[in-house]
């Protein structure tokens, strides 16, 4: 059966650091022991995102996390318009990269619209819940 966990987070710079945390606790506590690294890092990608350019004014965006099949679905939604595009950034700016890091990290990705806004979601295959990967908790010899 499908574990699902979602939360609401402000329009506000801190809600980037909260929902990587939320993220990340509920991975732990789910004993999902694989790939947290690239999903804190998407999750902070889409969050920022959701908070720069996706929630309007006093909204606010909700991430939600699914295991299931021994894959990990994040999911960003916000009520704000637009669609957001991959692109490559100009090697002079500092920004413009987020979305090609999900798209290069995850195993799926996409975007889907939704009445008000979109959903942003990606998917890592991971090893099932329980199971470390190799290496982690293992006696050194």
């Amino acid at each position: 059966m499908p574990l699902l966990r979602q939360r609401r987070f402000p329009r506000a710079r801190g809600s980037v650091g909260a929902a990587r945390q939320f993220a990340v606790e509920t991975l732990l506590e789910w004993r999902c022991h694989d790939r947290h690294e690239d999903i804190r890092l998407c999750v902070s990608e889409l969050a920022t995102n959701a908070v720069l350019h996706g929630v309007p004014p006093g909204r606010d965006f909700l991430l939600a996390l699914t295991v299931a099949d021994a894959s990990v679905r994040i999911e960003v939604r916000d009520s704000g318009g637009g669609v957001p595009v991959v692109g490559a950034g100009a090697l002079e700016e500092c920004d413009g990269r987020g979305l090609l890091l999900v798209q290069a990290l995850a195993d799926d990705f996409d975007v889907t619209p939704r009445n008000p806004g979109k959903s942003v979601w990606a998917v890592f295959k991971t090893a099932a819940p329980g199971a470390r990967p190799a290496g982690v908790g293992e006696r050194q010899r």
